[in-house]
């Protein structure tokens, strides 16, 4: 789950995703041998404070996991345990008319089937 700064990522993409704390992962990982063969038809979420923004499957993503693996392996060694963003599936609140911005208290949840929930309370900068 990433949470994007969209003042900074209007300068720069990679910017606006590496904000401390604007992104986390967990709290579970899934492992190659508990991926099904058919990982594209697994079903992911979004939903903020309950309601669903967000609703496709990994194989709808616009790079296949294939792909990226190939991508970033020809720039960068990969080793066990690292981890690679693919970015998000249609919804999200930047393109929403109007635009649906978090805000503080909100819970923000992102599920995968077959591998759990990952659930944010949004905080406030201080």
């Amino acid at each position: 789950m990433d949470g994007s700064i969209r003042d900074w990522q209007q300068r720069s993409t990679d910017q606006g995703k590496n904000f401390w704390h604007s992104s986390s992962f967990g709290p579970w990982l899934a492992t190659p041998d508990e991926v099904p063969a058919d990982r594209g038809a697994w079903k992911i979420q979004g939903r903020l404070n309950g309601t669903i923004l967000q609703s496709s499957t990994i194989g709808q993503l616009i790079y296949g996991i294939e792909g990226l693996i190939s991508y970033y392996s020809a720039i960068v060694e990969l080793r066990a345990g690292d981890l690679i963003s693919t970015g998000t599936c249609a919804g999200v609140g930047h393109g929403r008319k109007p635009p649906v911005y978090l805000r503080d208290g909100d819970v923000f949840e992102v599920e995968i089937d077959g591998v759990g929930v990952l659930r944010n309370r949004v905080v406030a900068e201080t």
